[in-house]
């Protein structure tokens, strides 16, 4: 097959999901959010749009430095794994067509756990949604329906604002999480507490992963 050949058939595969760019994937602990301390296997995709400043995955924007694999040979990887837990994140996953990802997940019983800005439409069937808008980026309505968790990273005290903006259009039964920026934290861990205990429907989020240095 010839080169051209090659890359138009590869395009194909990314555009209906069946090859997607990775970043890496690895088995450790959730360290954020609803879930904190559980075991789980995270899949990050490469390539996303919305240029967080505070990004500490710089390296997964561009998904062309990524090599793309095909679906198939990630749940051949999985299959013995003693977690039914993985964690689909980015990068901006929801940039790609999740449905097949999402569907083999399923035939072999995989809790689907899914990490989001909300800035592409949703694909995919999750089990657990975390929702973190970001400002200045067109986010979908859709998120703030399916949302099982909202987390709104807080920089400085204009992020409360923005959190209270986005906690009004989410679902009744979707959790809330403050979570401090990693590189300010020791500046806003006291407001975030302060906040939390006169608005208590909030809760804290620590990056715990980076505390006991796992991925």
């Amino acid at each position: 097959m010839h080169k051209i050949e090659i890359m138009i058939e590869n395009q194909e595969k990314l555009e209906n999901g069946t090859m997607l760019p990775i970043m890496e994937d690895f088995y450790t602990l959730q360290g954020e959010g609803f879930y904190t301390g559980t075991a789980a296997y995270f899949l990050r995709i490469g390539g996303c749009d919305v240029g967080c400043s505070f990004c500490d995955v710089k390296e997964a924007w561009n998904a062309a430095i990524h090599p793309l694999v095909a679906v198939d040979e990630i749940i051949d990887k999985l299959q013995y794994l003693p977690t039914k837990t993985i964690v689909i994140t980015g990068g901006e996953p929801c940039k790609y067509n999740l449905n097949y990802l999402c569907k083999r997940l399923k035939e072999i019983h995989f809790q689907t756990h899914l990490e989001t800005s909300g800035s592409h439409h949703l694909s995919g069937q999750w089990n657990w949604i975390c929702f973190s808008p970001k400002k200045g980026v067109f986010l979908h309505d859709e998120f703030y329906a399916k949302a099982n968790e909202l987390k709104v990273i807080i920089e400085s005290t204009d992020d409360f604002l923005w959190a209270e903006e986005n906690a009004k259009k989410v679902n009744k039964n979707c959790r809330l999480y403050l979570q401090p920026e990693w590189s300010k934290c020791k500046y806003t861990y006291q407001g975030i507490v302060d906040y939390i205990l006169a608005h208590p429907q909030w809760r804290i989020s620590i990056q715990s992963h980076k505390y006991i240095h796992i991925p």
